[in-house]
């Protein structure tokens, strides 16, 4: 294993938060990817609020609590090779998984702000059918006007979108645009804009959340 921020792949080497369900014993995954600023131990209350004894969680860390360190709207070369390097995590983290005897329909990706933006954009270049994505403040990477054309499908992948408006790090317009993007990759998709609430998740993206992992059942 290499160590961490070894050379181009900066988040390499990082220790994964593991809570819940023992490996080989769960029923389903929740793959939690914390914000920019955020660690695997502050998006671990999740396990707290959506409560699944029968669920494994697994938090990577990011180097320095940032996945790649410019804006989600920045051009992706400008977040290289940070960016990369997080796709990757996430992709090796959903391999383990899988080795593990939980396939990617039974994994739910669950990201706030940076974190959603992050897999959001993993679930789009990965496109098949996935237990789910909910994306909390956060949408596709890349700048505005992006083409954001991606290959296969998600085939009805649940993939939930919850944002304020006005959010100061998030454009409402990129998150409709995501979501847009990914029922045109056939994922069953709900968008859902929070007048008022800022850069923060309330309770009814909770619900939503919980109602996303109960029809994993």
């Amino acid at each position: 294993m290499s160590a961490p921020g070894a050379g181009g792949d900066p988040h390499a080497g990082l220790p994964l938060l593991r809570l819940g369900a023992a490996p080989g014993e769960a029923e389903a995954a929740v793959l939690l990817v914390h914000g920019r600023g955020g660690s695997p131990e502050g998006i671990a209350e999740f396990t707290r609020l959506l409560n699944r004894p029968s669920t494994t969680w697994v938090a990577p860390a990011a180097l320095q609590g940032s996945w790649y360190p410019y804006s989600f709207l920045a051009s992706l070369d400008r977040n290289q090779p940070w960016l990369d390097s997080a796709l990757g995590i996430l992709d090796s983290t959903v391999a383990q998984l899988g080795e593990e005897g939980v396939p990617p329909d039974r994994v739910v990706l669950l990201g706030f702000s940076q974190g959603a933006c992050l897999a959001t954009e993993f679930t789009a270049r990965h496109a098949r059918r996935w237990g789910g994505l909910a994306a909390l403040s956060g949408g596709l990477i890349g700048p505005p006007g992006s083409l954001f054309e991606y290959a296969g499908s998600l085939d009805g992948t649940p993939a939930f979108f919850g944002c304020g408006d006005p959010d100061p790090h998030i454009p409402r317009d990129r998150v409709e645009e995501s979501g847009q993007v990914f029922a045109s990759l056939g994922a069953d998709v709900d968008v859902r804009i929070y007048e008022g609430l800022g850069h923060t998740v309330n309770n009814d993206e909770i619900e939503a959340v919980r109602t996303l992992l109960h029809n994993l059942d």
